[in-house]
């Protein structure tokens, strides 16, 4: 089953407001960056920019471009960065397997998007081509067993009569490769001096309720689209929390990040 058109947008304001982990992920990416201060970089999946703001900070003669599939996430970002930053960055909605760019950038920084991207292979060519030569990728996304957990309760939830009929042929909206074949796929699009590996991240929040929040905002977006009705998406929200709430510890997502460094070549 495709999901709808508007799956692509996020609600932004929520996003910004509950993305706790995500940022303090994107920190630690971004605090291993070595950057000469004057570089054009491309933060792919910008969000709502908070992390692009920290870019720029560390970026004193440099530009930024962020970009993301969602719009609603582009304008907010904009709105909070440009008084700030002015013509040092720039915003874009667009599909990363099919950049607009060649030969633009010295790097691109990303977090917490790719894994939304189901073809990784066109992921990779797209973000090689936009890259200038000896440019380097510096990412961060789901992989491996990423919520394998969450993702086997919500397939067997999707099968209940009540949510069968939209959800019971849904495709997973996510890929989540392993570090192998992330190397591989990189390698595959001209990559050099690629570098891989998982870690993980898990993640818990203080209440039902929030758990709640976090699964519309961060993951079941695009299942919930595909329900009809309010009562529909909040019966099956609340079910996914009842069920976490018997963890030890309680509403914990088992997050696991995968990174990836790679180089284009001279």
């Amino acid at each position: 089953m495709t999901p709808p058109q508007n799956s692509r947008e996020w609600n932004a304001a929520d996003y910004h407001r509950l993305s706790a982990p995500q940022f303090q992920w994107g920190q630690r990416v971004l605090s291993q960056l070595r950057l000469r201060g004057d570089e054009c970089l491309l933060d792919a999946g910008c969000g709502t920019g908070k992390l692009t703001r920290l870019v720029l900070e560390n970026l004193p003669r440099g530009s930024v471009v962020g970009l993301d599939l969602s719009r609603n996430m582009v304008l907010h970002a904009r709105q909070n960065l440009a008084p700030d930053f002015g013509d040092r960055v720039r915003f874009v909605a667009a599909d990363l397997v099919a950049l607009p760019f060649r030969n633009c950038f010295d790097g691109i920084f990303s977090t917490a998007s790719f894994h939304w991207v189901l073809d990784h292979d066109a992921l990779f060519r797209s973000l090689y081509q936009a890259l200038c030569p000896a440019g380097w990728l510096h990412a961060q996304c789901g992989g491996g067993p990423n919520l394998a957990r969450l993702r086997q309760r919500v397939r067997t939830l999707s099968q209940r009569p009540e949510f069968s009929n939209w959800l019971g042929k849904f495709s997973e909206p996510w890929f989540f490769s392993d570090a192998e074949g992330a190397a591989a796929r990189l390698c595959a699009a001209g990559f050099e001096n690629v570098e891989t590996g998982l870690e993980e991240a898990s993640f818990s929040v203080p209440s039902g309720q929030e758990f709640q929040q976090y699964l519309r905002t961060f993951v079941l977006h695009r299942h919930l689209d595909l329900l009809p009705t309010g009562a529909l998406r909040a019966a099956f929200v609340q079910q996914a929390s009842d069920i976490s709430a018997l963890d030890d510890p309680p509403w914990t997502l088992d997050y696991w990040r995968l990174n990836l460094r790679a180089h284009k070549p001279e």
